[in-house]
């Protein structure tokens, strides 16, 4: 069976011309994924996957009408190759089925992966550099004091929330994070 997978697109001519595509390529039956977030998008994408069987091919006219990022994108991939599901991406000319097409999935993954390494080794490198100037990383200490000062004055109703906030320096998220522990 071969599934067409149409994504999600700002102008009707991109959807028009992806139906073609995947028409012309004979797939079976084509699933046009709903406008919602990234997260529903995924969760509709691997409840269509979960449909096909071993050897059953997926096809999209594009890498970018199938995830948002890398990231996504090789999760998706493997999630394909662990269901041994034959993957076709038509315009970048990708085709699991061969060896070029693992080739450049493979590839795809090993770029993730240096992506993550460079990024983490950046942050490390950021907190030990930043450690000696008296920077830890995370969220700065609030002021017990002024925020026991913004607390009052919130209380006694003689200040608005933004006078308060400038008078002691408290955001207006503190402040209302440290009434919700009150409460509680």
């Amino acid at each position: 069976m071969i599934i067409g997978y149409v994504g999600d697109s700002n102008n009707d001519y991109s959807l028009k011309s992806q139906i073609e595509k995947l028409k012309k390529y004979g797939c079976d039956q084509i699933i046009r994924s709903k406008k919602s977030t990234s997260k529903d998008e995924y969760i509709q994408l691997v409840k269509i996957l979960d449909v096909l069987k071993p050897g059953d091919q997926f096809v999209v006219c594009k890498l970018k009408y199938l995830a948002d990022s890398i990231n996504q994108l090789v999760e998706t991939m493997n999630y394909i190759r662990e269901r041994k599901i034959i993957f076709v991406s038509i315009q970048d000319q990708i085709d699991t089925h061969i060896q070029t097409g693992k080739l450049m999935l493979k590839t795809l993954e090993i770029l993730d992966e240096f992506n993550r390494n460079i990024t983490r080794e950046r942050k490390v490198a950021s907190l030990k550099t930043g450690r000696p100037r008296g920077r830890n990383g995370g969220r700065p200490k609030v002021n017990q004091q002024k925020l026991n000062e913004a607390i009052s004055l919130y209380f006694s109703r003689k200040m608005t929330v933004l006078e308060i906030q400038e008078a002691t320096g408290i955001s207006r998220t503190t402040l209302y994070r440290s009434l919700k522990k009150i409460k509680k």
